[in-house]
């Protein structure tokens, strides 16, 4: 058995482990798990500055290992003496007051116990610094305009952390980084990617050291602009790029930089190459030009591009970012078997390798064979354990891989990983029980039957790995089993049950059929079991698990062995297929059924228009989904900008040509299509210009011309205004013209408006109701249309002078009485009388009414009230003279308390309600009886029973919730209504195989049910 170990040395002295293996081959001895040691913290690169206020350095070191592993410290390859200088904390060293020359350099840490030695990698401690620019002085950099540079920093020696700034035409003006200049923190330089004017100037590069906090200033730098030819479009070109290949380690961040030159100046984009979103933590600053990621993760991986574009084209930048993964694996080996290891790493230049035993190097010899990273080392034994390290180098250092061997010996055990006490098997099924003690080497196994040991047969088999099958299980294979595991070192067994029950079978499955919309449905299942078993049942539409807390129309009903699926109010996204499963402990069923839902048909597609001419246009259109139900008949619908609402044209199937006698004048119509089925109807839409009119003179006259009334001496014409689809024009008015019945001469008026529909002529020389003759004319911006039928008018009439010899009333009811009185006469007034005017007088309010006949109830009054009222007849011309006022005073209110205490009891198909008697105040009407107001929950009608009994017989609709409400009756009126009471429906339901199921489906009033007005039933 090998594995591999895989590492990356690349030029720039990093180091990255692409995976690193643990190994652990050990046969178990003892309960306690001993081993060697492991890092858990290893020494790491460090950087100090040189004038740290802290004098002390810290490098960290830590492993783990039973027992707990023992430090020392190697310095530049040589053991380390812990002295006045060094001292341990822990595994960790500490370094007093550190100097550059004396404690720079290379440090590493070793970590011992019982099991062996282990070597951590090598960290660099250095101490940073910050020296000067030289102060020569730089050359002019001559540029045109819109051409491309680049300032180089050039930073001086340093060592640590620094960045980069520039500052242009002295302090303290700063370059700002935009989508046009750009500092770049990896080289120093300043981009800019094309040059302008205002560019002109010194430019210096600021330098600060992170650790020192020190900060230098280059000589400065000037631009010169050449003005011998100006630089035309280029397209861009990426001069700052990322890596090709990144390895970062978890939770560290990562700062990528991309930057082009180009003419226009290039936009910069970011993007994954697979096309994912950037998660909210990555950061893109203002320019595009950087993007950081915070918190490197596993998902964080892959390849990321830099897209630079302008109008001349477009320059992409690709990196890949790789998560360097650390993984701990371990194998079991036997004894005296063979051991291979492979390490392999990548670099440049290529890695040589070396392999290392308790920290002391290994050579090939006897067993052992080093052949490059591959150890093998032949017929194991417990010599051989210990910790083993592999060493992958090249010129930009070294790095480490670590894994324990650990051989030992031992009998069965099945103390962590006994046979199962119970196994559970339906009858007829396959019985599986396994053996899988811990024993090194491999045990042999054997099984026994109570004290009977079982061979090979055509139905029990033991595999090689204990594995005992009994297949096609009876009741006869009850029993004890007990399995017998054997080794060199000892033998052990181990015991269970074998418990067989009856299969479970599905006896009433569900069955496929058809719904229609809006109906409720139950699919049921029912299994028969083995009496101990208790059965789940889950139902599953189109694959997906039914979570009955979140769907509505989903309800399971049954119990016991049957879990019926119940379906309400059917929709079409419920056609599907169905299946019932039914777990047990020792067995799972399931069957299937298919719901087809027959509903309204789906929208036509593909409305298309064709053939248009000035009159009409030709309409096609293809089929939609029919939702199982064939199209009987499709409704074509149009409509205008001035049409109100949807106007049917054509029926027919595919085809159709439309009239177009309108005028659409610059504007688009809507063409709509409804279809219908047995079921239901559906619509489409296809907006769509298809006629188009040049403007015109009007061809249709205003409709219905008719008049009357008004003040004395008006004449009052009116007309239905044309509608605008039929002006064919702008500017579109009405010519009004009349003359006196029996003249020869028009009078006319012209009404510049569109919507106007009404003209009154004045004139006090004509006598009341003269006879004329009037039509009326169209026009609009291109000329004169037709007018329509001459008919007669009369002007108006002269107000009634009489009023009614004779008025009464009678009251009604707490909140209405009814007036009679007496025709005025017609002989008598001069004016024609045409009805009359009812006025009510209450205190310093005042209500009128206007009816025809010699009656009319008033209502809306209040109770125990006294009202005066006045009758005056009236015409067109207004009103004559009152009558003398009659007094009334209207009944008691009614009763405000409402029948309380309410109760229904619920026998059959009877619903059986009882009340308490409501007892009016003094100062409302006696109760005389009841009012019983009931209708079905969905239903708007209302039903009434009335009644001088505090209890009522109602019969219970099927189908339907039936909703209550009662109140008490008087002189008065109706009193107060009770709260609306819900009474539940009862369901029968009938399954596909023709069982039927009588459920009670009780509901409580909705909110907006309980917040109705109690009248509302009514």
């Amino acid at each position: 058995m090998c594995s591999h170990l895989f590492y990356d040395l690349d030029s720039c002295s990093r180091l990255w482990i692409l995976s690193f293996l643990k190994v652990f081959l050990f046969f178990l001895l003892e309960r306690i798990i001993r081993h060697g040691p492991v890092f858990t913290q290893e020494p790491s690169d460090s950087v100090f500055p040189l004038s740290a206020e802290d004098n002390k350095i810290f490098i960290n070191c830590k492993a783990k290992g039973s027992p707990a592993p023992h430090y020392k410290w190697k310095f530049n390859r040589t053991d380390l003496d812990i002295d006045m200088d060094y001292s341990l904390v822990e595994g960790n060293l500490l370094i007093n007051n550190p100097q550059a020359t004396k404690h720079g350099g290379v440090y590493q840490c070793i970590a011992t116990n019982a099991f062996g030695t282990i070597l951590s990698r090598e960290a660099k401690v250095e101490f940073a610094y910050l020296q000067n620019f030289s102060s020569k002085a730089r050359s002019p950099v001559l540029v045109r305009e819109g051409q491309a540079v680049v300032l180089l920093c050039g930073p001086p020696p340093h060592f640590g952390e620094i960045r980069y700034s520039w500052i242009f035409n002295g302090r303290p003006s700063i370059v700002v980084g935009d989508n046009r200049r750009f500092v770049s923190q990896r080289t120093g330089n300043l981009y800019i990617a094309k040059v302008e004017t205002s560019d002109v100037g010194n430019y210096t590069c600021v330098v600060r050291n992170v650790m020192t906090n020190t900060t230098v200033y280059s000589s400065p730098t000037p631009v010169v602009l050449r003005r011998d030819a100006v630089m035309g479009e280029y397209e861009p070109k990426i001069e700052v790029q990322f890596e090709k290949m990144l390895h970062v380690a978890k939770g560290s961040s990562v700062r990528l930089e991309c930057f082009a030159l180009g003419n226009p100046v290039p936009s910069i984009s970011w993007k994954r190459a697979d096309g994912s979103p950037f998660p909210g933590k990555m950061k893109i600053n203002h320019s595009n030009g950087v993007l950081e990621i915070p918190y490197f993760r596993p998902e964080d991986s892959g390849l990321y591009e830099c897209v630079a574009e302008n109008s001349k084209g477009h320059s992409i930048a690709k990196g890949r970012l790789v998560f360097q993964i650390y993984k701990t694996q371990c194998f079991h080996h036997c004894c005296n078997s063979d051991l291979h290891w492979e390490c392999k790493a990548n670099g440049k230049p290529q890695p040589v390798y070396r392999w290392l035993k308790n920290g002391q190097p290994l050579v090939s010899q006897d067993r052992i064979r080093v052949d490059g990273g591959g150890l093998t080392i032949s017929n194991i034994n417990r010599m051989d354990s210990g910790m083993y390290q592999c060493l992958a180098e090249n010129d930009n250092g070294v790095i480490y891989a670590s894994a324990e061997l650990k051989v030992v010996a031992s009998p069965p055990d099945f103390s962590k990983n006994p046979v199962k006490k119970t196994t559970l098997i339906q009858r007829g099924g396959e019985a599986i029980i396994e053996c899988r003690p811990h024993a090194s080497p491999r045990a042999s196994y054997s099984w026994r039957r109570g004290n009977e040991f079982l061979k090979d047969s055509k139905r029990r088999t033991i595999s090689e790995d204990g594995t005992l099958r009994i297949a096609n299980v009876t009741k006869s294979d009850v029993g004890r089993y007990t399995c017998v595991a054997k080794n060199p070192f000892g033998t052990s067994s181990s015991s269970g049950t074998l418990v067989v029950k009856e299969p479970t079978k599905i006896t009433v499955p569900p069955l496929s059929m058809d719904a229609t919309v809006g109906e409720s449905i139950v699919l049921p299942c029912e299994v028969s079991k083995d009496s101990t078993l208790h059965p789940v049942f889950k139902w599953f539409f189109n694959g997906k698990l039914i979570d009955f807390s979140r769907h509505d129309h989903f309800g399971m009903i049954g119990g016991g062995s049957s879990g019926d699926l119940m379906i309400r109010n059917v929709q079409l996204k419920h056609s599907g297929k169905y299946v019932c499963m039914v777990h047990t402990a020792v067995d799972s069923v399931s069957a299937a059924a298919d719901l087809i839902v027959r509903g309204p048909p789906g929208a036509p597609v593909d409305v298309l228009v064709g053939d248009v001419t000035d009159r009409t246009a030709q309409l096609s259109w293809g089929p939609g989904p029919d939702n199982h139900s064939p199209v009987t008949l499709y409704i074509v619908q149009a409509r205008t900008p001035f049409s109100i609402g949807w106007q049917a044209v054509k029926t027919g199937i595919g085809l159709c040509v439309l009239s177009c006698r309108v005028w659409f004048y610059f504007r688009k119509p809507v063409i709509f299509i409804s279809l219908k089925n047995p079921y239901l109807s559906g619509r489409a839409e296809g907006v769509r210009p298809f006629c188009w009119v040049e403007s015109r003179g009007p061809e249709v006259a205003p409709a219905n011309v008719s008049g009357g009334g008004g003040s004395r001496g008006e004449l009052v014409i009116v007309w239905e205004p044309v509608p605008e689809e039929l002006q064919n024009g702008e500017k579109f008015g009405y010519v009004v013209a009349f003359r006196p019945l029996g003249t020869t001469t028009w009078k006319q008026s012209v009404l510049a408006s569109a919507d106007a529909s009404r003209y009154i002529y004045k004139n006090d020389t004509f006598l009341p109701l003269t006879q004329f003759e009037v039509k009326v004319g169209v026009y609009n911006e291109i000329g004169e249309g037709p007018f329509s039928p001459v008919v007669i008018v009369y002007s108006a009439d002269e107000e009634p002078s009489v009023a009614p010899p004779r008025v009464w009333a009678r009251s009604l009811s707490a909140s209405e009485i009814e007036v009679f009185w007496e025709p005025a006469h017609q002989s008598g007034s001069k004016g024609r009388i045409t009805g009359y005017e009812v006025c009510k007088h209450q205190k310093w309010r005042e209500g009128k009414k206007m009816v025809t006949e010699s009656s009319v109830k008033i209502t809306g009054l209040k109770g125990s009230t006294l009202y005066l009222m006045s009758v005056r007849a009236h015409n067109s011309a207004g009103t004559g003279p009152s009558s003398a006022p009659i007094s009334i005073t209207t009944k008691k209110p009614p009763p405000s308390q409402p029948p309380g205490n309410i109760e229904w009891n619920l026998t059959n198909s009877k619903v059986f309600l009882n009340w308490e008697h409501v007892k009016a105040m003094d100062n409302e009407s006696e109760v005389t009886g009841y009012k019983v107001v009931y209708r079905q929950s969905w239903h708007r009608g209302s039903s009434v029973v009335e009644t001088n009994r505090t209890s009522v017989e109602l019969q219970l609709p099927s189908e339907e919730d039936l909703l209550v409400q009662i109140k008490a009756l008087s002189d008065g009126g109706d009193g107060s209504s009770s709260s609306p009471i819900r009474i539940p429906k009862i369901v029968t339901l009938i399954s596909p195989n023709g069982i039927s199921k009588t459920i009670m489906v009780s509901q409580t009033l909705s909110a907006a049910e309980r917040n109705q007005p109690k009248n509302d039933l009514l």
